[in-house]
């Protein structure tokens, strides 16, 4: 729900840097943009000691997922 003004603001740039930074287009390969594509992981054992990590944005609306450090 959108409060006020400020609020929808806040809401507008938060989910247009994430869909310019953060979320994969298909157009481009399912990258994202200004992104290289990652080099795919075919060994299995590192397959299953990925950590990976959620960041909600916009109160759980937006996600992103990035390899723990």
């Amino acid at each position: 729900m959108i409060w006020n003004q400020r609020h929808l603001l806040h809401a507008l740039r938060e989910f247009e840097e994430f869909y310019n930074s953060y979320r994969p287009h298909q157009g481009i390969a399912n990258s994202r943009p200004l992104h290289p594509l990652p080099t795919p992981i075919d060994d299995p054992e590192k397959l299953s000691q990925l950590d990976i990590r959620r960041h909600d944005r916009l109160d759980g609306i937006l996600h992103e997922y990035r390899h723990a450090a």
